[in-house]
Parts: structure tokens; sequence; C-alpha cells
């Protein structure tokens, strides 16, 4: 593992390449180095998604929006899957609007790495900024599918309840959920080429694993604890508890979620930084 610090000589500014203290998994100070580095990769993943297409930044409303309206008619008028109560339009947007998220920057972040991999086999910076800018970008289009959720609200006339305050920690959640998983693929994605073709089809497994098309209610109490183990349970409910105030905050499948999820993120930090070192040669 490599880390980065300056130092001074002879008036002029040296880099020194120095190997990573041992148990360091996040390189603080390399990332606040690489600010620059990271701010320019963030602008060039919204750049390089939206400046060249017909509907730009509309993309960011049509894909939710459309989900949106085809679940209501499936799930919510053809199966009559329950809503906890709500119009099914608010119930499945407010899923959709940490799936989106969740799905997309999984999906940018596990290639981030290998679609990078001439800039990473010419200059040293830390690994991580790639996943991370990726992650980072993606939240345009969460704040643009926040600004739909308001307008459907004014539409159904549905106002929010005193949950909302806990938005911000759910967001803070939703980024850690992420997080680990995403630099666990893009690490494997360097290895095994092969994990760019089963990401299709893991994202739709765990859409189904998570509680968008149906409520948290739906499943038996004596399983509720054990299903909460995936942190997309706890997020996803907790964003219709916080938006909607329909349901108490579901804070046992916050706290399980929560906790499953920082493992989860220090696991991929640790494998990510033992991979590091290998991915100029490998990509």
């Amino acid at each position: 593992m490599k880390s980065t610090s300056e130092g001074h000589l002879a008036g002029s500014s040296t880099i020194i390449i120095e190997r990573r203290k041992a148990g360091q998994l996040i390189p603080w100070r390399e990332l606040v180095v690489y600010r620059d580095l990271l701010y320019f990769l963030v602008v060039r993943g919204i750049r390089a998604r939206y400046a060249q297409s017909v509907l730009g930044i509309g993309w960011a409303v049509i894909q939710p929006l459309v989900t949106m309206i085809i679940f209501t008619v499936v799930f919510g008028r053809l199966a009559r899957v329950s809503s906890d109560g709500l119009p099914y339009a608010l119930f499945s947007f407010s899923g959709l609007m940490a799936w989106t998220y969740f799905s997309g920057a999984l999906s940018d972040a596990s290639g981030s790495l290998v679609s990078n991999a001439n800039m990473m086999s010419k200059v040293y910076f830390p690994r991580l900024v790639l996943p991370l800018a990726s992650l980072l970008a993606k939240l345009l289009d969460f704040v643009i599918t926040g600004l739909v959720m308001i307008v459907l609200l004014v539409v159904f006339r549905h106002v929010p309840d005193a949950n909302l305050v806990y938005f911000p920690l759910l967001v803070l959640l939703l980024l850690v959920t992420t997080f680990g998983p995403a630099i666990i693929l893009a690490a494997w994605s360097v290895q095994y080429r092969d994990i760019k073709y089963a990401m299709t089809f893991l994202i739709q497994l765990l859409m189904y694993s998570a509680p968008v098309v149906y409520p948290l209610s739906s499943v038996p109490v004596d399983y509720q604890l054990l299903y909460s183990i995936n942190p997309l349970v706890g997020v996803v409910e907790g964003f219709r508890s916080s938006l909607l105030g329909a349901t108490p905050m579901p804070w046992m499948s916050i706290v399980v979620g929560a906790v499953v999820a920082v493992l989860i993120l220090v696991l991929g930090l640790y494998s990510f930084n033992k991979l590091e070192r290998t991915f100029a040669d490998v990509a």
C-alpha cells in the first residue's frame, strides 16, 4: 500500500511516496492532497453522462418516474401489493429514490478502475479516488430525484411528519451501504472481468431482496430481524417513514443494517487496500 506526504527541499515542493501505515484503511491525507483530482473526476463523470445526450439531465427524472409508473400499474393495480395505506406511486417512488442511487452508483463504481486503467498505469494517486468519484457524481441524480419527490408530495397533498429530520442520517447510511460493495466489486473487477456481466443480474436480485415494491410489513414478524441484515431494508423503509410518515421509523432495521453496512465497508476497504498494489499491473 502507498500513501503520499509532502515535503520541502531546497525551497521546492517534493512528493514522497511511502508505505501506508499498517491498519490504515482510508488514506485521509492522500484524499486531501488529491482533492482536485477527485473534483475533476466527479465533474467528468457528470459531463460524460449528460453532456452529449439528447435529454441531458432529464434522464435522471425519466428513469425513476417511468419505473414508478410501471410499478404502480403492475404491483399496485394488478398484483394489489400492499403499500401501507399510501398511494402506490408515492410508496414506490420513495423506495426508488434510494434504490436508483444505489444501483446506479454501484454499477458505475464497480467498473471505475477498469475504465481508468490507462491513468492508473501512468501516474500515482490513491486508487480509492476512482470509485469514490463515481459515488459522488451520482449524488446529482439523487438530488434531482429528490426534487421530483417533492413535486409528487405536492401533487398528492401529502405532508411529511417530524421523522423528516432523520432524512440526512438515512442519506449517510445510503452512502455507506453503497460504498462498501462498490469498492469490493471495483477491486474484483480488475482481477475478474466477467463481474461486469454479472452486474445486471446482481442488481435485479438485490432490488427484489429489498422492500422497494413491497413494504417491510409484508415480511413475517419472526423473519424481519433476519431480513434486516440487508442494509437496504433499513434505508428504503427509513426513507418511506421519513418522507411519507405512514409508518414508525424502523429503528431495528436501521441499526441492524447500519452495523452490517459498516462491516461490509471495513471488509471492502481491507480487500481494496490488499489488491491495490496489483491494479496497475493487471488492469
